[in-house]
């Protein structure tokens, strides 16, 4: 089983990419299992945002529904335990959930991350847009230290999926990789280094990815 993790801020489409992921790899004939963001569930039925101390159980939930999918070609996870412990440092000041998070990311075989260049759409239980890029960095910032390879998906509509499609066909067919220190390799390209590696901005790498698809 080949599993996929989404990853990245409020409103920068991880449920809807992996609604439209779940659907177009099934239109092909594979069998997928979809994870939906248990925090989502969570906070519907609370009707609020969970405190620091709900940090942990919601993580753990989210661990769980991922462990007990059902086996399938794909799993695609509506995000992870990394993000809760991304809002739980961000929020709380509590760093203690990303050594767990970071270990169960490891079983991932692609970690996608969301850029940040959709519009923002508004949502009670959300924190706000100002949110966006303290949240982007602290992710990035993770799975660097983590040294966990992940791939930023840009795009808006199509253009989103079939860059995510990208993705997950490199994996499969061992075609390349960027990693978290934003190194690209592939048997078809000339390697790069991206020299900011601690750099978030989504206009600049915006452009970087757009001329890597295009060579």
């Amino acid at each position: 089983m080949i599993k996929i993790a989404l990853l990245g801020a409020e409103s920068t489409g991880k449920t809807q990419l992996a609604e439209s992921l779940t659907a177009t790899l099934c239109s092909r004939g594979h069998s997928v299992s979809h994870i939906p963001e248990y925090l989502r569930l969570w906070c519907d039925t609370a009707g609020r945002t969970p405190r620091a101390e709900e940090q942990w159980a919601i993580a753990n939930a989210q661990t769980a529904r991922i462990s007990q999918a059902p086996v399938a070609t794909y799993l695609i996870a509506d995000t992870t335990a990394l993000m809760t412990a991304v809002y739980s440092e961000l929020l709380f000041g509590d760093d203690s959930l990303y050594a767990i998070a970071l270990e169960q990311q490891r079983s991932f075989d692609l970690t996608l991350v969301m850029g940040l260049d959709l519009p923002w759409a508004a949502d009670p239980l959300r924190d706000g847009p100002h949110s966006q890029a303290p949240v982007d960095v602290r992710l990035r910032a993770a799975l660097a230290r983590g040294n966990l390879p992940y791939q930023v998906v840009y795009g808006k509509n199509l253009a989103r999926i079939q860059n995510a499609l990208l993705a997950i066909e490199s994996i499969t067919a061992g075609a390349g990789e960027i990693s978290a220190r934003g190194r690209f390799s592939s048997k078809n390209s000339v390697p790069w280094i991206w020299n900011c590696e601690k750099c978030s901005d989504p206009e600049c790498e915006h452009r970087l990815f757009s001329s890597l698809l295009n060579r």
